[in-house]
């Protein structure tokens, strides 16, 4: 009797002896910093904590372009991460690592998950999928350009505060009862090339470019030396010159400008909102873009900025069925309204802005809707549903730098615009060439 006793305590002693079935680590490789960064963190552990098979590891790796290089260096070596963040303009690069990624729609095919791109917001959407509707990768962080006004200072100006331009023609006028009344900036804008090149084309339904611009194949081109395009660029010329703008910089330096009550109009990143709302003495709102209402159709839709998920090949089975499961669960309703909310970004689904709705968040938040809102104002067209340009980094930049010339009346903006088509299709045709199928 003694012996059986001695040998169940001997075997139960082993059991527990014996480690838990091991957890399969995600690694996530993220751009995220501060608060953001808080999220990405939170993300992954309220995933941890509903289930016990998968851990999901976020890591920062610096910015939007180091960490983009960082994973594709790393896949080079054998050791990638499976998801990587990367922003939207690291999108054909994403793409032309060939057999470096595994899609989003095939993951989630493969991995047996539920997964309908036509849940997602369409314009959302768009960015990331092929010229057939595969979501290649997974919306993340998402944000488009909207108008901001400051309504005291419109109130001074004599301006009605509710009567917000909707066209640039309303806004030139505003513009010049502002700086009659002493303000010192009248209007500033964030991140140019996206606002004014990129989104006034998806705005108006313009290309951008070629093949659906760079959608539907990597052979293309520029096409943002248009009458239509030269115009409004020389719009803001002539803005510079009367006075009516302030050029702050190529990223998101115009915010501060507004919020500290220096300007009184601004164009920028919806995403802006929280600090604004944070930092601003006065009473503001948030608006549609203006457009330009002598092009027919117009306004459109805008497109997004910000980043997706890419998932890296190369990986078990068994870890892209974690992968697909951790898509599914930073998809949910709640969780999106919740990064929505959170954050200022918009929410990646419809279910989500609906949810948000619901709970009366944009009664008492007014202006938080209009991202969304202008996101769907119309369903996209080939022109309006994102870009997809080789190394438009360096595109973006060389837009920039002409529109620079001609804020500074340097150059008129046909000269800055042929020059920026001129100069970006080199950049797009060395593309092309060193990814050739």
């Amino acid at each position: 009797m003694k012996l059986k006793l001695h040998a169940a305590a001997l075997a139960a002693a082993t059991l527990l002896a014996l480690p838990a079935q091991a957890q399969t680590e995600i690694q996530w490789w993220h751009s995220m910093t501060g608060a953001l960064g808080d999220r990405v963190t939170e993300m992954a552990t309220g995933f941890n904590a509903s289930q016990k098979d998968y851990k999901v590891v976020p890591v920062y790796k610096g910015s939007y372009p180091e960490s983009m290089t960082a994973a594709i260096a790393a896949f080079r070596a054998g050791n990638a991460p499976h998801i990587v963040q990367v922003f939207e303009v690291g999108t054909a690069t994403m793409m032309s690592a060939r057999g470096a990624i595994k899609p989003v729609y095939q993951l989630m095919k493969d991995s047996g998950q539920p997964f309908d791109p036509k849940s997602y917001v369409s314009a959302v959407a768009g960015y990331y999928t092929d010229s057939k509707g595969n979501m290649l990768s997974m919306p993340f962080n998402s944000s488009t350009p909207v108008f901001y006004i400051n309504k005291d200072a419109f109130k001074k100006a004599g301006l009605d505060p509710n009567a917000v331009p909707k066209t640039w023609k309303d806004f030139g006028i505003a513009a010049g009862k502002l700086k009659a009344s002493g303000q010192s900036c009248v209007y500033t804008t964030g991140w140019p090339s996206w606002v004014h090149v990129e989104n006034f084309s998806a705005w108006h339904n313009l290309p951008i470019g070629t093949k659906e611009n760079g959608i539907g194949g990597i052979d293309t081109q520029f096409t943002i030396n248009s009458p239509l395009h030269v115009a409004h660029i020389q719009m803001l010329g002539d803005f510079a010159k009367n006075g009516w703008f302030t050029y702050a910089g190529r990223r998101n330096e115009a915010e501060a400008k507004f919020f500290s009550g220096e300007c009184a109009m601004l164009t920028s990143s919806s995403a802006a909102q929280a600090n604004i709302r944070k930092n601003a003495k006065f009473e503001f709102s948030v608006n549609f873009l203006p457009y330009n209402d002598t092009i027919k159709g117009a306004p459109q839709n805008s497109i997004i900025g910000g980043a997706s998920l890419w998932v890296l090949a190369g990986k078990k089975a068994v870890d892209y069925k974690g992968v697909a499961q951790f898509f599914n669960y930073i998809a949910r309703p709640e969780l999106q309204a919740s990064w929505h909310q959170g954050t200022g970004y918009v929410p990646l689904t419809n279910a989500a802005a609906e949810l948000t709705r619901k709970t009366g968040y944009y009664e008492k938040n007014p202006g938080t809707d209009v991202a969304v809102k202008q996101l769907n104002n119309k369903a996209p067209t080939a022109n309006s549903k994102g870009l997809r340009f080789g190394n438009f980094v360096q595109g973006r930049e060389v837009i920039e730098e002409e529109i620079e010339s001609v804020l500074a009346g340097k150059k008129d903006a046909k000269t800055a615009m042929d020059e920026a088509v001129r100069r970006g299709n080199e950049i797009l045709r060395k593309f092309a060439a060193a990814n050739k199928e």
